[in-house]
């Protein structure tokens, strides 16, 4: 069977529908591929922070209103070190904020919309290949209930993850990757807790870093820093409730609200990216082109801007035939990426132990937290990379 379309999205994560919902709003056809069952899909638990422009961009394109009566607006994050607290407002800093509402809500609003539009997402789908990508006839094969089929487009987006057939898909050769890992993860868990504070809590403590997040009113996200390697089922629910109290303590006697655990991961940490990130009729967005270290809150928000400059691109291209903003696509979003990449490096290293780190560098560490809370423009850099650029 042959499908045909305008422009194939492998993938219905955040990017791969915002793409074709900016697209649909644009006139331009597309179909969606995603080798998941849609309730996956709306329920994998990923990222939840939404810098600024990612709130715009979602608002404007019609699909924030869940977002706008149910996300939870920050004007700031917490620093926690030497058991102190320390504010950082970011409204007061660079007069903007952030907004605390999940990928997977993100993922639904998206799902709702495209197909309320008459949107076509294929779920389920599997053995998927790419082909002649530098023929400027692209298609994409796939099975589909034991079917063989193909989707005959003019250009294929790559919104697929790391792990994803896209990036594969291009030759050894046609690419330089840029990546560095880091020597220890975080364990993550979802637990049925109230939130104990109104912002983000980043701590940095001599037995490793913590993080105290949140997802509604009534649901708590937390995180430690671990070894890469670490057993889970080493990790019973009382020890992590009890390193978390002991990494984000304060003199003044805050402790955590606690409660029934709902989910257990562990996360590596890495920083990855391709260039270029497109490859003939082929162009990757999201966690198919970069990946960041989850200390500077990046990820969605790129995968976001990745689509936002692509659909602007597309657009040019099969409205008018000009190919300037495809050609320029990967150059456009790299200047970004980088931006996130450094920012996301450098949270990590400040904010996390390494297990080769001497006193000295302890001392660092200190100095470099001591001064973004004493200086109003040390903070105010921090708060400008955190919230996030204006989009192109």
């Amino acid at each position: 069977m042959i499908i045909k379309t305008q422009v194939g999205i492998v993938g219905a994560g955040p990017a791969g529908l915002l793409l074709s919902h900016l697209l649909h709003r644009r006139g331009i056809e597309s179909v969606i591929l995603e080798s998941r069952s849609r309730s996956y899909v709306e329920h994998r638990i990923r990222a939840g922070v939404l810098e600024h422009a990612s709130v715009k961009l979602l608002v404007d394109s019609g699909v924030g209103q869940r977002l706008l009566s149910e996300g939870m607006e920050h004007r700031g994050i917490q620093l926690r070190f030497n058991r102190r607290r320390h504010l950082l407002d970011f409204r007061a800093l660079v007069g903007r904020t952030i907004t605390i509402y999940g990928q997977q809500e993100v993922v639904k609003d998206l799902i709702a919309a495209r197909l309320q539009e008459g949107g076509q997402i294929l779920f389920e789908v599997n053995d998927v290949r790419l082909e002649d990508l530098v023929t400027g006839d692209p298609s994409v094969r796939f099975v589909r209930d034991g079917k063989e089929m193909v989707l005959r487009c003019q250009i294929v987006a790559g919104c697929d993850g790391f792990h994803g057939v896209c990036r594969s898909s291009i030759p050894a050769g046609a690419f330089k990757v840029f990546e560095r890992e880091y020597p220890f993860a975080w364990l993550g868990i979802l637990a049925e807790a109230a939130p104990a504070s109104s912002e983000l809590i980043y701590s940095y403590d001599e037995r490793g870093f913590a993080l105290f997040s949140m997802r509604s009113p009534r649901i708590t996200r937390l995180y430690l820093q671990v070894q890469p390697d670490e057993d889970l089922a080493n990790w019973p629910d009382d020890r992590v409730w009890d390193e978390l109290q002991v990494r984000l303590q304060c003199d003044d006697g805050w402790r955590l609200n606690e409660g029934p655990v709902l989910e257990k991961s562990l996360t590596t940490m890495r920083s990855y990216v391709i260039e270029p990130m497109q490859y003939g009729s082929l162009f990757l967005a999201g966690d198919a082109a970069h990946i960041v270290p989850p200390t500077g809150a990046k990820g969605m928000n790129l995968a976001l801007a990745d689509v936002y400059v692509l659909s602007e691109a597309i657009a040019e291209y099969l409205k008018f035939n000009k190919r300037e903003g495809l050609e320029g696509y990967s150059n456009r979003c790299l200047r970004r990426v980088w931006r996130a990449e450094h920012f996301s490096w450098w949270m990590t290293s400040m904010l996390h132990r390494f297990a080769d780190e001497d006193a000295f560098q302890h001392r660092l560490q200190l100095s470099q937290l001591e001064y973004i809370v004493n200086s109003p423009l040390a903070a105010a850099s921090l708060a400008e990379n955190y919230t996030g650029f204006p989009l192109e």
